[in-house]
């Protein structure tokens, strides 16, 4: 079982965070006012946190299927889930699998595959983690915030928020072979729940065109954007706490219908069907 933290009351919303991070830390300046109308279910990744990281690499199913056991355990029987980066994919899977305790899917800077320049930061973080060079929260640093940020805050700065966010968690190695070997791009039809993608269009790392590819392959998905880097809760935590709360009261107002007879632990009969795919915009800057 992952490890977790319950805040709050009301309708459930698990919260999910990227490589090396924590949920509760990752989404800290929006978790009191989430908290006001929801029980927050905050799920640290295996490797992060509490969490306990298992013998062998991490699948992205296997992972889908702890976090939807995970919330179970902290008592919810359905509920939006929200994941940041690595999170994101994470809680894209979660999705395909469990499609009747998931009442809708919101990801930040999320991904179905790692793109070319994701997948070159991706290697570049795990050999400058593999050295032990000193310099790797200087690097991570150049990757998590936008240029915007980096100019207005001192390098010291930069450097504190990046070992807090993605520091030296001991699962980080085995979570970024994780999300250099995802592919999710098959499995994302078979996503039921509505969805909301949001891209930061200062992201460095995953570029906005990842978001453009989830929300053109999840059926119904809406597309949105930030102006922040790939740190966006931090960047921009009112614009993120906006686009979620918005979309979370959205979704309180209609019934929750699962497409699926059952939640199997597995994708749902036919999933993998080509359906049609509305047209998305590309992320607009507010």
């Amino acid at each position: 079982m992952l490890a977790y933290d319950v805040r709050g009351s009301g309708p459930g919303l698990v919260l999910l965070a990227g490589i090396g991070g924590t949920a509760a830390d990752t989404w800290e300046l929006l978790l009191a006012d989430l908290a006001v109308e929801h029980t927050v279910v905050s799920i640290d990744l295996p490797g992060s946190g509490r969490s306990p990281l298992p013998v062998g690499p991490l699948r992205v199913g296997a992972v889908a299927d702890e976090v939807a056991a995970t919330a179970r355990e902290a008592g919810l029987t359905e509920f939006v889930i929200a994941g940041t980066s690595l999170g994101a994919a994470v809680a894209v899977a979660t999705a395909a699998r469990h499609p009747r305790p998931v009442r809708g899917l919101f990801t930040l800077c999320g991904f179905a595959r790692p793109r070319t320049t994701l997948w070159l930061g991706l290697e570049m973080w795990a050999s400058v983690l593999a050295r032990g060079d000193a310099e790797l929260h200087a690097f991570l640093a150049s990757l998590s915030f936008s240029r915007a940020y980096l100019a207005a805050h001192t390098s010291q700065e930069a450097r504190r928020l990046t070992a807090r966010l993605a520091g030296s968690a001991p699962g980080v190695s085995q979570q970024i072979a994780l999300a250099l070997g995802i592919d999710l791009r098959g499995d994302l039809a078979a996503v039921s729940a509505p969805t909301l993608v949001v891209a930061a269009t200062g992201d460095q790392l995953v570029a906005p065109e990842h978001s453009v590819e989830l929300a053109e392959g999840i059926p119904g998905a809406r597309l949105a954007a930030v102006k922040g880097g790939h740190t966006a809760t931090f960047e921009e935590p009112e614009r993120t706490l906006e686009l979620l709360t918005d979309f979370l009261r959205d979704l309180h107002r209609q019934p929750h219908h699962a497409s699926s007879p059952a939640d199997t632990g597995g994708r749902p009969p036919g999933a993998g069907s080509p359906r049609t795919v509305p047209a998305s915009p590309r992320p607009r800057e507010r």
